[in-house]
């Protein structure tokens, strides 16, 4: 008996493949395609969740539908470029789902640091129609020499969630490879996908090149967004940083309970592992359905931890940044933020977690980790409503990064200058950058600049009939084993006795362990047993742990336009309005804050002076977020002891900086305008601060990327303290013998941008040059200077005996503030 073969399945139209998903294209989905056939490039700005994805991706799509059918699978037409390791899966299944429907026989592929060896094996062979990577391994792929022939194919090049990476180097090592395509390719259609960023033209104008030009398609999709808070049922009038998280923790529960699956979000690593042991430890029976995620756990387990969450089996997650973007995670219908988001952006794009899909509405609940955050969470609605978010601004002129792209293209088969000088003006990173600036790059790779030319290991390129290249294997190899700007602390992992692996912690914590300490890691007590081949060997322990790891990069300041936010509700609340829930929660704070000082006016600058046992204290409220009111401590202390000698004690928060001195500080209202003058302003600053020590600690970054000093081969064992103390003696022979090297330029440079945001700082200088200064000479510390007061304390004083002093402080300024006055308002 013969069996007859079922009839082939006739292929789908997109039209009826998005009726089958049922969904209709967005007018901006529509006018994406459009733009994609006419040979346009450009930036597709549209909400999370709206569908930016299938955007830019059904351009080329529907390119091939028009072509004649290829027998076999076709070459590589569409690169995919994503920030995130994380994301490259969740793209992958997004971009493989209409591929059958639609009768198209391509392939898609992933290519990332966690791509396994048989796949590449496979890569190396025949690239797949449509690659998913990140910028650095996009960045290796273009130093194998027959690159320009395998990407010879190439129409697009998407670059997903280019928000994230503007304004970074990983930016600019996009920009550097787009380059790269564009001179292959004449044709090459780039476009970038973003959502919640402020300065749209200038990523625009970022992403197509100098000399380009690109669309800006919008998507209007209507995507309400609910942003509200927990409201603690006490506010203490004297709030201090990070005591009041943990106590709202049954109300966070009850949020959560509230849908199917939520995102917890936080803004550090540690927090992420205090939150999860104190949710799991009041609903112990969610164990097994609520995990936590974030970037130093195992990637097997983020992995397993994404899948659950899009299975819908979770009932909740903790976790940092790690999930801040594109992965869909349709279940999620509650996201919790845990403290201040510190930006609009970040909030909106955290709250888009939830209800992502075309008309869902996205909601996310705030929980104060002081009451103060109530003002920042009424400041976000309000600046997300009125569409102030935050801009990225491009980095240029990374030296660094110059210097490892030269030898990169000098790996990937030789350039002769002037035509990679061409090449790299075409990128806004570089559009500037002058023959003096290229000469000093092209010859610190070929000599290893005026100090190092003695030394045969830094002279990795050689001049091959007028082209540069690579000619040592050995440099070649190491070189790809350095490629990106992505440095850290180094971290060792977590691995049982027995052998499971849990992630990694940094190398200065583990250092600090001793063997029988306890300490809470992914979800779990562990007892540290010993440090042996980069790795910190533990075993399960019982009983509660006694530290949390600590991680670096947790400064998280208030952004520009989240401070203008800030001021404004300031201002509400100076007028006596409290129509938002969270102004009415703080009405006795600032109330009080009223009734013993000032609320300060947008255009005013409030300076309180205050004298106790300590000394002499000198509060300043400019609202301008902590890194800018760091660098203002600093240049003040610095222009004060110019004037006479006197030692300061300084501190500062999202909303001002003390000084502390034994000696009376005595300022007129113009001499505090003096010493926060923009004029002098870098040179100022960098006198003020340990530049040089800060600017050696930078130029680690700068070593490591540039290629002076590299981490060696995989699980070499080379520690922090080494590449710090390598880095820190190119440092000392660079100020010694070669201070025309334009790596130390960069170091300081980054030390006032990344320690003091030298540019929002002297926006902020300017803004106080013409404010008018309200100086009010107090008895007792004020709401807003008591925080400063604890955060100064709390670089001397145990957790525990920090906790103790501020309870004897707080009663004893309760006790002078009185009862809450019912309904008490002020002008």
């Amino acid at each position: 008996m013969s069996r007859s073969t079922p009839p082939p399945v006739a292929p789908l139209s997109p039209e009826a493949w998005f009726a089958a998903q049922g969904w209709a294209p967005f007018p901006f989905q529509r006018e994406a395609w459009a733009a994609y056939q006419t040979g346009a490039r450009g930036l597709i700005h549209a909400s999370t969740g709206t569908g930016k994805t299938y955007a830019a991706y059904f351009g080329p799509v529907l390119e091939a539908l028009a072509e004649p059918a290829l027998r076999g699978p076709a070459p590589l037409r569409v690169l995919w470029i994503t920030p995130l390791r994380a994301l490259s899966n969740d793209t992958a299944v997004a971009l493989r789902a209409p591929l059958g429907p639609l009768g198209l026989a391509w392939d898609v592929g992933v290519r990332n640091g966690d791509t396994g060896s048989s796949e590449r094996a496979r890569q190396r062979k025949r690239l797949p129609t449509v690659l998913i990577t990140t910028p650095e391994s996009l960045s290796l792929l273009l130093t194998q020499a027959d690159a320009p022939e395998r990407l010879s194919g190439l129409r697009a090049v998407v670059v997903d969630e280019w928000h994230e990476l503007l304004g970074t180097k990983r930016g600019v090592l996009t920009e550097l490879a787009l380059a790269r395509l564009r001179g292959w390719n004449a044709g090459l259609r780039v476009w970038g996908l973003s959502a919640t960023l402020g300065n749209l033209n200038h990523a625009l104008a970022t992403l197509v090149g100098v000399g380009g030009t690109g669309r800006m398609i919008r998507g209007h999709v209507p995507k309400p967004v609910v942003i509200d808070s927990v409201i603690p049922d006490r506010v203490e009038r004297f709030p201090w940083a990070g005591h009041l998280g943990l106590s709202l923790l049954p109300q966070v529960v009850a949020a959560i309970e509230e849908g199917r699956s939520a995102l917890v979000f936080t803004n550090t690593r540690a927090q992420t592992e205090i939150w999860y042991q104190a949710i799991l430890g009041t609903r112990p029976d969610w164990a097994g359905r609520m995990a936590l995620h974030h970037g130093s756990l195992d990637r097997k387990v983020r992995d397993w931890v994404e899948d659950q969450l899009r299975a819908g089996t979770m009932r909740c997650v903790v976790c940092t940044s790690s999930l801040d973007l594109g992965v869909d995670f349709a279940p999620v219908d509650r996201v919790v933020q845990i403290g201040s988001p510190k930006g609009v952006a970040r909030l909106l794009q955290r709250a888009g977690r939830s209800g992502h899909q075309p008309g869902a509405v996205s909601r996310v609940t705030c929980v104060p980790t002081n009451v103060l955050e109530l003002v920042e969470v009424a400041a976000a609605r309000v600046a997300a409503a009125a569409g102030a978010i935050e801009s990225r601004q491009p980095v240029r002129k990374a030296y660094d990064l110059l210097a490892q792209h030269v030898v990169s293209t000098a790996v990937a088969g030789g350039f002769t200058p002037d035509a990679l000088l061409a090449e790299v003006r075409t990128t806004a990173a570089y559009a500037d950058l002058t023959a003096a600036e290229w000469a000093w790059v092209l010859d610190f790779v070929i000599r290893g600049g005026e100090s190092l030319k003695a030394y045969p290991d830094y002279r990795r390129v050689v001049i091959d009939d007028g082209r540069l290249k690579v000619a040592d294997e050995r440099i070649a190899r190491r070189h790809r084993l350095a490629i990106g700007t992505i440095t850290s602390d180094a971290s060792l992992e977590v691995r049982f006795l027995r052998g499971g692996r849990l992630g990694s912690v940094e190398e200065a914590f583990a250092a600090r362990l001793k063997p029988g300490d306890r300490f809470a890691f992914a979800g779990r007590v562990l007892e540290f047993v010993r440090v042996r081949e980069m790795t910190a060997w533990v075993r399960k322990a019982t009983g509660s742990p006694t530290t949390i790891p600590r991680w670096a990069g947790g400064r998280m300041p208030l952004s520009t336009e989240l401070s203008a936010a800030v001021r404004q509700q300031l201002e509400v609340a100076r007028t006596g309005r409290y129509e938002s829930p969270e102004l009415a929660a703080v009405r006795p704070v600032l109330e009080l804050q009223a009734r013993w000082s000032r609320v300060p006016a947008p255009d005013e600058l409030l300076v309180e002076r205050l004298t106790t046992r300590e000394g002499h204290h000198l509060f300043v409220y400019p609202f301008e977020g902590r890194l800018v009111h760091e660098g203002m401590a600093a240049l003040a202390a610095y222009r004060l002891s110019r004037q006479r000698p006197v030692s300061f004690t300084l501190s500062a928060n999202d909303y001002g900086f003390e000084l502390l001195s034994p000696d009376p500080i005595e300022l007129t209202d113009a001499g505090i305008t003096a010493v926060l003058s923009p004029d002098g302003l870098a040179a100022d600053v960098l006198a003020s601060i340990n530049a040089t020590e800060l600017a050696k600690r930078q130029f680690r970054e700068i070593a490591r990327v540039s290629g002076l000093v590299h981490p060696g081969l995989p699980r070499s064992g080379r520690s922090a303290r080494q590449l710090q103390a390598s880095s820190g003696l190119f440092y000392d022979v660079f100020r010694e013998y070669d201070l025309g090297t334009l790596l130390l330029d960069q170091a300081r440079a980054e030390v006032l941008d990344r320690q003091f945001e030298q540019t929002r700082l002297a926006h902020a200088l300017a803004r106080i040059a013409v404010a008018r200064v309200v100086v009010v000479t107090t008895d007792r510390p004020t709401p807003l200077a008591f925080p400063l007061l604890v955060q100064r304390m709390r670089e001397t004083l145990s957790s525990e005996k920090l906790a103790d002093r501020v309870k004897r402080m707080t009663l004893t300024l309760e006790r002078k503030a009185g009862p809450v006055p019912s309904g008490e308002s002020h002008p």
